[in-house]
């Protein structure tokens, strides 16, 4: 991924005067805590509560375990909606009331947004660099912006296929290993009623993830504004890959993956496949009578010289520009992504994604699964997925929004619009999106 300026990311090349008119309107109250002087660590003795708001279940569970042996550093942890459901929205407001909490779960394509309202603290100001050689290169490039770090990497999803050996096995087949076999394959199963996976029109970013797998980087920062080239050989070739699939009814659009729906055909052998990231095998595993009848494979690759997998999700620690214990609050964060008993405590109690740091997997995910039939799949297929990452990859400030727009244009393809139409569409929209913060963006020139 690029390293972005923090001028590129808010202002991509602004003069002063459009400059000031952006952060007037798109800072939630405050100017960048980041041009203050920094805050001091707390005095010996004196005892510190952090709040740590987040999506997770039970984390609680994974605070008491450091309060347990920090008890000058308390966390408190509060529940909320994940991202967009609802935590994102009160984090705004929060921020813009002057409050919020002093940690925050923020996904790593939502950091460049928190940033543009000046709403995360620049962690490198109180020594995360020193940290940034525990974490996955990959990930860490996510959360630094030029000499800035604005989040700890928490996890992350690389992607892999579960699949029912069983249900390809109808038609002779195993796990495809390319997508092109992975369509042949899907044309076989539709004459044993079954499909071989289901495309969301709904929920964008697993085509997202699909077209960085093949090498695809949409936006990018210059000196001059944003670039962006979301009509690239390799996302068109996707969308076109991905129209024929479903115009040939390769693939089911009836429903989204873990909807009712799809529990429903999944449970009667009706799908064979999902590819999804790692955080999928705890939902596979919710299937009805499912044990001991799924499989893990690595995701089907697009060319032998492109990348082996890509990442659907991800998610930050982040402190938050009101917090008054910043230092302390990435010792937490840190803490909690980054050891062996903090990781091994976000599995337990709250099921979080694929880990940020190598070679430190959890505890729990080194044994073989007895749902996935005894197989290691951790081991054999999340790690390699995980190094096989599209470095070049990078979010932009209105990443919520633009995957919106490509939302809409995808759920009329029941209408006839095409993805490649509407990718090209959603390209222009995008481009509008950020004119209308005061952003500079321009078309990439072939």
């Amino acid at each position: 991924m690029p390293a972005l300026t923090r001028r590129q990311v808010l202002c991509g090349g602004l003069g002063a005067s459009a400059f000031a008119l952006l952060t007037g309107c798109a800072t939630p109250g405050t100017v960048s805590v980041n041009t203050a002087p920094a805050i001091p660590a707390a005095s010996t003795g004196e005892k510190v509560t952090l709040t740590y708001w987040s999506w997770l279940k039970n984390v609680q569970k994974v605070a008491d375990i450091w309060n347990a042996s920090h008890p000058d550093v308390q966390v408190e942890t509060v529940w909320i909606p994940s991202g967009n459901r609802g935590g994102y929205s009160k984090l705004y407001a929060a921020l813009a009331a002057g409050g919020g909490p002093d940690l925050a779960q923020v996904e790593m394509r939502t950091v460049p947004e928190f940033m543009l309202v000046n709403g995360l603290v620049d962690l490198s100001r109180y020594g995360a660099r020193e940290y940034a050689h525990l974490y996955d290169s990959a990930l860490w490039s996510q959360v630094s912006f030029s000499g800035g770090v604005y989040g700890i990497p928490q996890d992350s999803g690389p992607m892999a296929t579960f699949y029912r050996p069983d249900v390809l096995a109808k038609v002779g087949a195993a796990a495809p290993v390319t997508w092109e076999e992975w369509a042949a394959v899907g044309k076989e199963l539709r004459g044993a009623n079954a499909y071989i996976d289901c495309f969301s029109l709904a929920d964008t970013s697993y085509f997202v993830s699909f077209a960085a797998q093949a090498g695809a980087s949409w936006l990018r920062p210059a000196e001059d504004g944003w670039v962006i080239n979301m009509t690239d050989d390799a996302t068109l070739n996707v969308a076109r890959f991905f129209d024929r699939a479903i115009d040939d009814g390769i693939v089911t659009t009836a429903y989204g993956p873990f909807t009712p729906g799809w529990y429903a055909a999944a449970a009667k052998g009706e799908l064979a496949s999902l590819t999804s990231g790692s955080w999928a095998d705890a939902l596979v595993q919710s299937v009805s009578g499912g044990a001991g009848k799924w499989r893990v494979a690595p995701m089907p690759i697009w060319d032998p010289r492109g990348y082996g997998s890509s990442y659907l999700g991800g998610s930050t620690a982040a402190v938050l520009a009101n917090s008054k214990h910043p230092r302390e609050a990435l010792e937490f964060a840190v803490w909690m992504t980054s050891t062996q008993a903090g990781i091994d405590a976000e599995i337990a109690n709250s099921g979080i994604g694929w880990s940020p740091v190598p070679g430190i997997i959890g505890a729990k995910r080194e044994k073989p699964s007895d749902f996935f039939g005894g197989q290691n799949y951790n081991q054999d297929v999340i790690v390699p997925a995980s190094k096989s990452q599209n470095m070049d990859w990078s979010w932009w400030p209105v990443t919520t929004q633009s995957f919106n727009i490509l939302g809409d244009g995808f759920r009329r393809k029941a209408s006839g619009t095409s993805l490649v139409d509407t990718v090209a569409a959603a390209e222009q929209q995008i481009m509008t999106a950020f004119r209308n913060k005061g952003l500079t963006i321009r078309k990439e020139q072939a």
